[in-house]
């Protein structure tokens, strides 16, 4: 019977089964389901715990929760907020198409049908049968009220309907069932022999069980009696002795929780009231102190008033509204700015609104905000532009002359103006340039300051921060020494441990034990004040006072959260704003200059407005550097390319000046005014600088003839006394533009090698005869160049000295120019002596030569040759100093001789005492004579004697 029922009535799967044989892979069949719009609800739904274990919004505000879920149909279907269904739900949110687009169908799944299903019903309703005829079985014996002594449950458990004969099956199902019969019978019988034999087995504990029964239940009625006892004792010490404080005890708990929700509520009302707090601050543009009460009150969401269901939003709206002060702040700092640098240009340099600047700057840098200085930036070249623009408008208003309605543009109107109108234009231009670098260093100084303060800030606190680690470990190094101290006493480690860690426990309690029940950690008078509110007290910011230059006290909050790199980087960058501040200032200068020396306005000008204007702009720039700290180049480097244009100008004029001067020279002596005597007398010094002209005194004197300098006369043409008041003016320009020093001394040193070059070919290689038109060039004409060239080369080493004194050390080869210029003077200057000699030289070749030793004594060659000689002491002594005189004729002397030793060697007349020696020295005695009676030649060594040849 039983293996009748053995076969399960679960389906087994079999490999002709196609529900169990078709695998779906999910990722070939299946599309990816396309992500929807966030339609789902702002608020979330559920119930009171799961809002208590939900996310914080404050913590977790840009963390994906399941809030965010974007396919959430039924809770976007089932909006409770809504009072009916919207019926354009989807042609809303996705378009008109969406109802009316049908589903493609898919090109992987097979059309399914119910041919499909036919093998597999058949399969199975076999199966489904036998097993609803063992559920239903197993049903009965389930049932509370199971008994196989009742006869109907009998029958259900073994049906005898099936073993009766029906259906005229024969005797053979009758004879099986009288044999079951008999056969359970049977079993009957074992089962009753075997429980006999048990207890027959057993008999005297059952019967001694019985008999203590009796004896039990006295025992345990006598112990419910005792029990019954002592719980009424009980309940009498519990409403006489406990009752009364336990409900003291259950009233001071439920008073203390009452006062932590009167706290909590309070704190609420608070929190509640952050946002107009807020508003009202940023009303009074206080944007430090909303920033500190957004950060505080973010800080009690997350910490205290986690999961409050009505501050869910509050988060996300507080951190809306800190994107909001930071676009008002930047918005403000862009107007303080403005205010700040276009205000009137006065001499006042204060800071405008200091403390408003301060709050600004120390709320964007609370926000990391650290591109504000690039807004500052673009304000001051705004302002730089507008500077000038101005000045221009008000100097052109003022200038009757320009016609503003026929002259529109201003870069036109100020071309029109002469060099003194744009000279005090271009003055107004740099004092108002001045006065905007001061206020802009002012302001910086402030933001520089809040800077360093919070840098000062940051290093205060981390070096609190190692004091505080070495401090904890200290402690711990003091508690491993007590360890070890107590093991070497015999201690163990764990009760060591175990001690210090009850202590405070212990403390606490006892503590609590000795307060009354009257002191409550916070009464009911006291809940108002700070330290009873909530522990959000320890939460709030801690702050330090700084002052700032300007008296200014500031506070310095701990959550600045920026790093001493980015703090320091800042600190350069405001220094590099200020630099900035100058070149954007002298760039605008630049500008303004070139736009006037478009038409050759600047190189027009004459040395004196140049220089001017050149002192002008030194001024500008050194007043620029002592308030930013940095020399600008801009401006410097124009002011340089201007110097160099006027330079060459001013060296072309003086050069063409010279040329001419030159080109009109008959080169004899000239008469030196009294003005050139007192040009030459400042010189005495060593000091270049041109004289003030003395009026009324100067007209008296007359004109001397000659120069005097140091004590020594100089006989000079017109020429020598220009080139050296144009040589003082190349030295007074270098004095008056510093800047230009080496190109004037390159200038300089080209002029006087211009003046050396052509002097020596108007003179020595007579050039003068065709451009000046002179017969011939005379002994006077060789000694008055020479003197020139001498007295230049006076004046030479005082000009290398004026020069040397104003190059930077580098530059000193430069003026290995002077040494040139000099060396080579001083080889026309001999090869002028060389000339003088050279033609005494050919006067005495051409006499000498038809010299006869006869009668008359003194000949006719002799009186020639004294005569001539004389002529040159007459045209030189006046000239030359008397030194150079002497020197001069003892080289003519030395050529004399050596042409009449010649002649005499021709003659064959010898130093023999006979008639024809007797003869020439009476000649040779006429020409010393002549000779040394010559003004300054009297002690001059002729050593005639060298004229005779020697005895061989």
């Amino acid at each position: 019977m039983a293996s009748s029922h053995s076969s399960s009535p679960v389906p087994q799967g079999s490999s002709s089964d196609v529900f169990f044989k078709i695998e779906v892979d999910p990722s070939k069949h299946i599309r990816p389901v396309p992500s929807l719009p966030d339609v789902c609800p702002k608020e979330p739904t559920g119930d009171s715990h799961s809002l208590y274990v939900a996310p914080s919004l404050v913590t977790d505000q840009h963390r994906w929760t399941v809030y965010h879920s974007k396919v959430n149909l039924p809770a976007a279907l089932n909006d409770p907020r809504l009072a009916k269904r919207e019926s354009d739900f989807f042609t809303k949110t996705w378009g008109l198409d969406f109802v009316d687009t049908e589903v493609i169908p898919s090109f992987y799944l097979p059309q399914i049908s119910k041919e499909h299903f036919t093998v597999y019903q058949q399969e199975i309703s076999q199966v489904i049968s036998n097993l609803d005829i063992c559920v239903k079985s197993s049903t009965i014996f389930m049932k509370p009220d199971f008994a196989l002594d009742d006869s109907l449950t009998f029958n259900s458990v073994l049906p005898w309907s099936h073993f009766n004969t029906a259906g005229g099956k024969g005797n053979r199902d009758a004879a099986s069932s009288k044999l079951l019969q008999e056969k359970l019978s049977h079993y009957l019988d074992i089962v009753e022999v075997n429980i006999a034999h048990q207890i027959s087995l057993r008999s005297e504990a059952f019967f001694h069980a019985m008999t203590s029964q009796h004896e039990l239940q006295d025992y345990l009625k006598k112990t419910s009696q005792a029990v019954k006892m002592l719980r009424d004792k009980i309940a009498q010490i519990d409403k006489v002795m406990c009752e009364g404080s336990l409900h003291i005890l259950r009233l001071a708990l439920t008073r203390n929780n009452c006062v932590k929700v009167y706290n909590k509520l309070k704190l609420m009302a608070t929190v509640h009231q952050t946002q107009p707090t807020v508003q009202v601050l940023l009303s009074t543009s206080e944007f430090v102190g909303a920033l500190d009460l957004i950060a505080t009150t973010q800080e009690v969401l997350q910490q205290e008033l986690q999961g409050i269901h009505s501050f869910r939003h509050l988060g996300s709206q507080l951190c809306e509204l800190e994107k909001l002060i930071d676009k008002m702040m930047i918005a403000e700092f862009s107007t303080y700015s403005h205010s700040d640098l276009n205000r009137p240009l006065e001499d006042d340099c204060q800071v405008l609104e200091e403390e408003r600047l301060i709050s600004l700057v120390f709320g964007l840098l609370k926000q990391r905000k650290l591109n504000f200085l690039e807004i500052y930036g673009e304000k001051m070249i705004i302002t730089a532009k507008n500077i000038i623009k101005q000045c221009v408008i008000n100097k052109v208003s003022q200038t009757e002359e320009i016609d503003t309605d026929v002259v529109v543009k201003l870069a036109d109107q100020v071309r029109m103006l002469n060099f003194p109108q744009w000279f005090d234009l271009l003055k107004d231009i740099f004092s108002k340039f001045t006065i905007f670098l001061q206020r802009v260093k002012a302001t910086l100084n402030i933001i520089h300051s809040v800077v360093l303060s919070v840098l000062d800030k940051n290093q205060r606190t981390r070096e609190l921060e190692e004091i505080s680690q070495q401090k904890n470990a200290a402690k711990d190094n003091s508690l491993d020494t007590e360890v070890a101290y107590l093991i070497h006493e015999g201690m163990f480690i764990s009760d060591a441990f175990g001690e210090g860690e009850l202590t405070p426990i212990a403390v606490d309690t006892t503590s609590q034990r000795n307060a009354s029940p009257n002191s409550e950690p916070c009464s009911s008078d006291s809940v108002s004040e700070p330290e009873c509110t909530t522990d959000s007290s320890s939460s709030k910011e801690r702050t330090s006072s700084s002052a700032i230059p300007g008296g200014v006290d500031i506070m310095v909050s701990e959550d600045m959260k920026l790093t001493d790199s980015e703090l320091g980087k800042l600190a350069n960058n405001i220094q590099e704003l200020l630099y900035s501040a100058s070149d954007i200032c002298h760039d605008r200068a630049v500008k303004f200059l070139m736009s006037r020396a478009k038409d050759g306005f600047l190189e027009k000008l004459n040395s004196m407005e140049f220089i001017t204007l050149s002192r002008l702009m030194e001024t500008f720039i050194l007043d620029t550097e002592q308030i930013c700290g940095r020399k600008s180049t801009s401006l410097l480097g124009a002011l340089q390319s201007q110097a160099i244009k006027f330079v060459n100008r001013f060296h072309e004029e003086r050069k063409t000046k010279l040329s001419l001067l030159l080109d009109n020279e008959r080169w004899k002596q000239a008469d030196v005014p009294a003005e050139f005597q007192d040009l030459v007398d400042s010189l005495s010094d060593g000091k270049i600088a041109l004289p003030e002209k003395k009026s009324g005194a100067t007209e008296e004197r007359k004109p001397a003839e000659v120069l005097i300098v140091e004590g020594q006369q100089y006989a000079v043409v017109g020429t020598v006394l220009l080139l050296i008041r144009i040589i003082l003016e190349y030295c007074q320009c270098v004095d008056n533009i510093p800047s230009v020093t080496t190109d004037m001394l390159t200038r300089l040193s080209d002029l006087l090698k211009y003046f050396n070059s052509r002097s020596c070919q108007l003179v020595l290689g007579a050039g003068a005869l065709q451009v000046v038109g002179l017969k011939t060039i005379t002994t006077k004409n060789l000694a008055l160049s020479s003197r020139c060239l001498q007295l230049i080369v006076h004046y030479i080493p005082v000009i290398r000295a004026h020069f040397e004194a104003r190059l930077p050390p580098k530059q000193y080869s430069m003026l290995r120019h002077f040494d040139h210029i000099t060396k080579d003077y001083h080889d026309h200057i001999a090869e002028i002596s060389a000339k003088l000699v050279a033609i005494m030289d050919s006067l005495f070749d051409k006499l000498l030569s038809k010299y006869e030793v006869k009668a008359p004594v003194p000949s006719a060659c002799f009186r020639n040759i004294c005569k001539q000689m004389t002529k040159m002491h007459e045209a030189i002594f006046d000239l030359l100093p008397e030194e150079q005189t002497q020197m001069l004729f003892l080289r003519i002397n030395a050529s004399y001789k050596l042409h009449l030793k010649k002649q005499l060697s021709h003659l064959n007349v010898i130093n023999d005492g006979g008639p024809q020696n007797g003869l020439v020295t009476a000649d040779v005695a006429f020409y010393t004579g002549n000779l040394q009676a010559l003004k300054g030649l009297k002690d001059l060594d002729l050593n005639m004697a060298e004229i005779w040849e020697q005895k061989r």
